[in-house]
Order: structure tokens, then sequence, then C-alpha cells
């Protein structure tokens, strides 16, 4: 087995009895819906067997990786446009996934410290670009409902001279900078409290603790620098008013349109 964890009935049994006690738990505890939980869990288990045999297919073809990892990037896209509320500004939102994805996987394919080969580029794309959805969701999520609880807070920057990017920029981008937190704690721990999957799918593959140590470091600084620009990218974004909320997007407007005085009125 090589350290492999090995398909059998155990291992049945125990991802059957994980999945019913977290329903259980979070059913019971009043925490939501326990359905929710074993709809999560049935989907994982298909999904990868699904994933597994296409990724069997793709890695004997370079254009069949690219074109995965574009699917993935685009899943990725419209699972967080949809997690912050905007589908209609699904550009923006991939724009600023952009930003954080393609400079990292350039430079680590470029250099040539990743291979360029189908099993090294598929699963570092994808904690990547994971990751990278998971910042920005949080972070567009983060600004945009800051920008609505404190909007008086906007008015009144507003009305000191402060132009409307930089003052939404005062109000959202310390809150939405939060984000980090998530890749920041994973990376300072990492070897102290966690051992992180990369690390740890390597030691199960037969690659040494060196090895993997080293691949692991370049997982997280990579992962950490991809979501360090898309969330700053996120922030501009939101707050020059690409990234928004239609309806308290019209309501703001309204609410500062000048108001015109009805004809004939005394000036």
């Amino acid at each position: 087995m090589n350290g492999a964890i090995g398909f059998g009935p155990a291992l049945v049994v125990v991802l059957v009895v994980l999945t019913l006690a977290g329903a259980g738990v979070v059913r019971f505890g009043g925490l939501g819906q326990g359905r929710a939980v074993l709809v999560a869990a049935v989907r994982a288990v298909a999904q990868l067997a699904l994933v597994s045999l296409v990724i069997t297919v793709i890695l004997r073809s370079g254009w069949l990786t690219g074109l995965f990892v574009l699917l993935m990037f685009a899943i990725a896209v419209v699972t967080s446009a949809s997690r912050i509320g905007v589908p209609r500004r699904i550009g923006w939102v991939a724009l600023a996934l952009a930003s954080g994805v393609a400079p990292v996987l350039a430079l680590v394919l470029a250099s040539g410290v990743v291979p360029p080969q189908p099993i090294t580029v598929v699963p570092i794309a994808g904690i990547v670009i994971g990751g990278t959805m998971t910042a920005t969701s949080q972070s567009a999520r983060r600004a945009l409902d800051e920008l609505a609880q404190r909007h008086g807070e906007y008015e009144a920057a507003l009305a000191l001279g402060f132009l409307p990017r930089l003052a939404a920029l005062e109000i959202c981008r310390p809150s939405a900078g939060q984000a980090l937190i998530p890749a920041l704690d994973q990376t300072r721990t990492v070897g102290l409290v966690t051992l992180p999957g990369a690390y740890v799918g390597l030691l199960l593959g037969g690659a040494g603790p060196i090895q993997a140590g080293i691949a692991q470091a370049l997982v997280l600084i990579g992962l950490l620098a991809a979501e360090s620009v898309a969330v700053l990218t996120t922030v501009q974004l939101v707050a020059a008013g690409f990234i928004r909320r239609d309806e308290l997007h019209r309501r703001w407007t309204f609410a500062w349109a000048p108001r015109r005085q009805p004809s004939g009125a005394a000036r």
C-alpha cells in the first residue's frame, strides 16, 4: 500500500459513521439542518469519484489539462459571484480572481519550480484557485456588508469632501482585509498545529518529508500571495462600484441624486 489509504468495507463504514455523526450534531445541536451535512457528504463522494475518472483521462494531454484548469476557474468565478450575491457582476469577480491566480501560476510554471506537467499543474492550480475563490468571496461580502451597515459614515465622509471611492475604501478596507486571516493562520502554524493536505498527500504518495515540506511551503506562500492580490483587487472594485449589489446601489444613488425643483418654483 506504501502508506496509502486503502478502499474497502472499513472505509465505507467510517465515512458513513462520520457523516451521520456530523449531521446529528448539527441537527440536534440547533446549528442548522442536518440534511445539509448529508447532502454535502454525498456530493463530495460523488464529485470526487467523477473528478478522479476525469483526471485520469485529462492527465494524458496537456491541452485537456489546460481546459480543465479553465473549467475549475470558471466554476470558482460562478461560485464566488453567487456567494457574494452579485451574479450580474461575474466579469468583475473573474477579474478579481484572475488578478491573484494568474501571476502566481505563471511565476511558478515559468520559473520551472513546478514542472509543466499535468500531474503537477492540476493540483497546484486547484489549490490556488480554491483558496483565492474563498478569499475573494469573503472580502467582497465583508466589504459590501460593511458599506451597508455603516452607510451613515460613508455619507459623512462624502460630506467632508472625500471622493466616493476613497470614502468607500475608508469604510470597507479594514473589514475586507480580515479575509486573509485563515491563510495567515495556516501559514504561521504549519507544521506546529496542522499538516496541510499537500504535505500529507505527498507523504502518502511516497515522497520524503523534506520534499513534501518544500512543496507545501511553495503552496502556502503562493496561496498567500494570490489571496492578498485578489483581496486588494476585490476591495478596489467594490469601492469603485464595479462589484456591487444593485438594490443597494440604486438606493444610494437615489439618496444622493440632486433633487430637481419643480418648474416655476422660486429660486
